[in-house]
C-alpha cells in the first residue's frame, strides 16, 4: 500500500530543521519502502505492507525523535484516503496571487465533520468543507485578514491538523499514484 506521512512543524520558521534527504533515510532505516521526499515541509510518500496508519505514524515519530532529537507529530494517510480528499477538492480552487486554498489534515481524534462546529466560519468570506481525514477551506486573498478560519492559529485545533495548499496536494497524490503503478 501506499502511504504519504504528513509532518507537522518541520522546517517552518527556522524551527525543527531537518533535511529531507536525513528524513528520506531515517524512513527507510525505519523499514518504509520506496521512499519519496516531496518540499521541505515534511511529505514522505513510501510503501508499506502489514501495519495499521496508528502504528506506522507511531514508527516514523519514534525514527525521528531518535535521528533527529525532535518530538513532531506525523498523520498517515493512505492513497484511497488521499484520492478521496482530492475528488473533493473543486477543480477551480488554488493557491496563487487571487486565492488561497488549504487542505487541513486532521489527527485521527478530531476526524469527524462535528469539527467544523469548532471553526470560526465567515459564510461571505470562507469556503469550508469537511471531507473524511480534512478540512477543505478557500478564500480570496484579498479577504484573508477578516477570514474566521484563519484565527484558527494558535486554537486547540491547530494543534491537531497539519496543514498543505492544495497545490501541494495535489502534487502529493500524482507522486503517490505514480509510485503505485
Amino acid at each position: 500500500m501506499v502511504y504519504i506521512a504528513l509532518l507537522r512543524g518541520i522546517n517552518v520558521g527556522g524551527n525543527n530543521k531537518i533535511d529531507m534527504k536525513l528524513l528520506k533515510q531515517s524512513v527507510e532505516k525505519a523499514g518504509m519502502c520506496d521512499v519519496v521526499t516531496y518540499i521541505n515541509t515534511g511529505n514522505i510518500i513510501f510503501s508499506y505492507k502489514g501495519l495499521s496508519k496508528y502504528e506506522l505514524a507511531c514508527i516514523l515519530e519514534e525514527a525521528i525523535h531518535k535521528d533527529f532529537g525532535f518530538q513532531i507529530k506525523v498523520v498517515v494517510r493512505d492513497i484511497d484516503d488521499v484520492k478521496g480528499i482530492i475528488k473533493a477538492i473543486p477543480d477551480t480552487w488554488k493557491n496563487d496571487k487571487d486565492m488561497k486554498s488549504d487542505v487541513m489534515f486532521l489527527w485521527d481524534e478530531i476526524d469527524d465533520e462535528s469539527v467544523l462546529k469548532n471553526l470560526i466560519v465567515t459564510p461571505e468570506i470562507d469556503t469550508v468543507k469537511y471531507v473524511p481525514g480534512a478540512i477543505l477551506w478557500s478564500v480570496d486573498k484579498k479577504n484573508v485578514t477578516k477570514s474566521g478560519v484563519s484565527k484558527i492559529v494558535g486554537s486547540r485545533i491547530y494543534k491537531q491538523v497539519t496543514v498543505r495548499n492544495v497545490n501541494t496536494t495535489r502534487k502529493i497524490y500524482e507522486l503517490m499514484q505514480a509510485q503505485n503503478r
